[in-house]
């Protein structure tokens, strides 16, 4: 389902009746600082995965021996 330009302009009328003008621009910018918080915050995990390779738990050398 993809959203046409109709929807669109329907979704941005819609919350530009609901939280009027003033609040619009506040409110997308809060979305976006929490958008970048949470694309930092997975890079980081990322990084230090890779940084750090998997260690296998400690039962399962206790296994293999």
């Amino acid at each position: 389902m993809a959203l046409g330009p109709a929807s669109i302009v329907l979704i941005v009328g819609a919350a530009l009746v609901i939280f009027g003008p003033k609040k619009l621009p506040e409110l997308g910018r809060a979305a976006g600082d929490t958008l970048r918080e949470f694309k930092n915050a997975t890079k980081g995990m990322m990084d230090d995965t890779k940084e750090q390779p998997a260690e296998p738990a400690k039962e399962d050398k206790e296994i293999t021996k």
